[in-house]
């Protein structure tokens, strides 16, 4: 029996939709590819496949929740900012990248601040972070933050004592600020051990995909590790508050440290399902005297795969 021809357009209709869909899902394993030894895929010895099986059926269920999420603040214009701290190489970067992965790019934007340029150290403090701060309907994710001069700029030298104790008796302040003006703020440290840290600098230095991670100061952090470490436990004491409390992130096991810091990020809103009017595909308008052109072959760009 031959199938109408309608049935079967249709039937490869929803196949290529079905393929696309799992090419979408595929961006989330080539980023995978970044913690994995790319040989061992090959060769099929992959260890653990269930558990692998069992984070990516978690992470996607949470990245959907986090879609839900995102059109909760943009339906009621929330204003979100999100600080991401912690050891370098303490996989911050890759919770990031999970969170804002199918997220919407207007609404939900990273910010990563270069070193302040010679103006900028000028300027007040915080005036080049006030900059980047969320409209009615954004989520703001900091990859580094104000608390730069807690960390980095005091180990390293970059500012004076006295620029250091301006920062913690303003900071609480302007964190109450932030908070009184509408802004849901959270901060998350990423704590990893001294082993893990030398573990992935070695991975780093051996993988030539990433040594463009590795900075003269990501080096320099591991030799002052325990100047780290005090900077690290001051800070916390001195600029948690109830306005804006840090909560620490488990983090030398990175899927769970993904898994586990979005599930306490949705936690942190009374969010809920915001109904959409269902989407209808219009017609595409047909126009008898229109004539498409083709491209000279000269402009295509050549298909080697």
């Amino acid at each position: 029996m031959t199938l109408p021809s309608t049935f079967t357009d249709h039937e490869d209709l929803m196949q290529r939709i079905a393929r696309d869909l799992v090419d979408s899902y595929d961006e989330e394993i080539e980023l995978e590819l970044e913690d994995r030894n790319l040989d061992e895929l090959e060769s099929g010895k992959v260890t653990d496949k269930a558990g692998r099986q069992a984070y990516f059926k978690e992470l996607f269920r949470l990245q959907a929740e986090l879609v839900k999420l995102q059109d909760w603040v943009q339906h009621g214009k929330q204003k979100v900012v999100i600080l991401f701290e912690g050891r370098d190489a303490a996989g911050k970067g890759g919770v990031i990248k999970r969170i804002t992965q199918r997220l919407n790019p207007r609404v939900a934007r990273v910010a990563a601040l270069p070193a302040p340029n010679d103006r900028e150290r000028t300027q007040w403090y915080f005036q080049r972070y006030v900059a980047h701060l969320p409209a009615a309907g954004e989520i703001v994710l900091f990859d580094r933050s104000w608390y730069n001069r807690a960390g980095v700029e005091r180990v390293m030298g970059f500012c004076s004592d006295e620029e250091y104790e301006e920062f913690f008796r303003t900071v609480p302040d302007f964190e109450r600020m932030l908070a009184r003006s509408g802004i849901k703020l959270i901060k998350y440290w990423f704590s990893i051990t001294d082993e893990e840290q030398h573990m992935r600098f070695l991975g780093r230095i051996h993988d030539p995909l990433k040594q463009w991670k590795l900075s003269p100061m990501d080096l320099e952090s591991r030799r002052r590790w325990e100047e780290y470490t005090k900077a690290k436990e001051t800070m916390l004491e001195r600029t948690h508050i109830p306005e804006a409390p840090w909560w620490v992130v488990q983090a030398v096991d990175k899927k769970k440290a993904r898994l586990n810091c979005i599930s306490h990020l949705l936690g942190q809103f009374p969010y809920h399902e915001v109904e959409h009017a269902p989407v209808t595909l219009p017609a595409r308008v047909r126009n008898a005297d229109y004539l498409r052109h083709p491209v000279p072959a000269s402009m295509i760009v050549p298909e080697l795969y």
